[in-house]
């Protein structure tokens, strides 16, 4: 545990002491407090955090890569991963302090995005349960994209190639909604499942399904195990 927090520690540091760090932050807060004042002043025209949320989740498909492009891309590319993995580190340590390092930088983001809720309680006070809900499904939702980013990152030594494949993981699995509905029977409800939207839409709205938290630490699994085995092969290159 204490490899993994030093190197979940290091990552960290490195990407706030980044110029690229802030351009993200800003960008994000940006474009998202954009978006919700659009659905609050003009679309909707009510109280609520919905709008705040589903934009928040849409931009983690962009964001997601970016923070994750270059945790083991840049490695790659410097020769530092082989001296890493000749260090007495497991490969699951090196994943799991990546994964900690980018989904903290991911939660610094989902902590300043706080700033809106503030701003509605104006007002009127929020529905606390949206807003719980909708926090959760961004870590979750979160968790997911820096481990499948990871994954795309341990594919190539290029950052922007890493970024272009796991941008493109998130866009099949948003897709999938769209083909599930012209499948239907059992394929479309594997498809409906394995889609990204119903899961977070949901949340969005309050509604806790336990399948929902399920999909995502699922996805957030699967991302890790399968960059583990990547390292692993990577060792006995």
């Amino acid at each position: 545990m204490r490899n993994v927090l030093a190197i979940a520690r290091r990552e960290l540091s490195a990407f706030l002491v980044t110029p690229m760090a802030y351009v993200i932050m800003a960008g994000f807060l940006v474009v998202l407090g954009l978006f919700f004042a659009l659905n609050v002043l003009y679309f909707s025209r009510q109280a609520t955090l919905r709008p705040l949320f589903q934009t928040m989740y849409a931009l983690f498909l962009f964001v997601g890569p970016a923070l994750t492009m270059r945790l083991l891309a840049e490695e790659q590319r410097t020769g530092t991963l082989e001296l890493l993995l000749t260090a007495p580190v497991r490969e699951v340590e090196v994943v799991l302090g990546k994964f900690l390092g980018g989904f903290g930088a991911l939660v610094v983001l989902i902590v300043l995005s706080g700033f809106y809720p503030l701003l509605l309680s104006f007002f009127g006070p929020p529905d606390r349960g949206p807003l719980l809900t909708g926090y959760l499904g961004a870590l979750l939702f979160g968790a997911a994209a820096i481990a499948l980013g990871l994954v795309a990152s341990s594919l190539t030594q290029n950052q922007i190639v890493a970024w272009v494949v796991a941008f493109a993981i998130f866009l099949v699995l948003w897709a999938v909604d769209g083909l599930a509905g012209s499948v239907g029977g059992a394929v479309g409800n594997v498809l409906n499942y394995l889609a990204l939207f119903p899961h977070f839409d949901g949340l969005s709205k309050g509604v806790l399904d336990s399948r929902d938290v399920v999909y995502f630490l699922s996805l957030t699994a699967a991302g890790l195990f399968t960059t583990t085995l990547f390292l692993e092969a990577r060792r006995w290159r």
